[in-house]
């Protein structure tokens, strides 16, 4: 009987991350690629639960996608915000795995190199 506790266990997990997905999908960008959805899903999947809104409101949901698509237009368009933001949203990230992230060149680094 132990086979199927942890076959049954093993489904109701599989079956919360499948729901978990289905209710991410819903703040899908209509222009973010399979690659940039995939990622900024993990780190929305990754939070949900810390972010979930009391029953009387308070945003908390709302803000955990704001965060989310800050990291990922920082990682995938280059956009630059305050260093605690920053500091915040990577914090968050660590250990999302993310291939082939384009590398950007900032205005500063471009000032330096036309400088010297």
């Amino acid at each position: 009987m132990v086979g199927g506790e942890a076959a049954a266990a093993v489904e109701e997990l599989v079956s919360g991350v499948r729901q978990a997905a289905d209710f991410a999908e819903q703040f899908r960008s209509y222009s973010e690629s399979e690659k940039q959805w995939k990622a900024r899903m993990e780190f929305i999947l990754r939070h949900l639960p810390d972010y979930r809104d009391p029953p009387d409101g308070g945003g908390w949901l709302d803000q955990l996608l704001s965060l989310s698509m800050v990291w990922a237009n920082h990682l995938f368009l280059g956009c630059s915000y305050s260093k605690d933001l920053l500091d915040k949203v990577m914090e968050m990230a660590d250990g999302i795995e993310v291939e082939d992230v384009p590398q950007f060149t900032t205005r500063s680094e471009l000032m330096k190199k036309h400088q010297s």
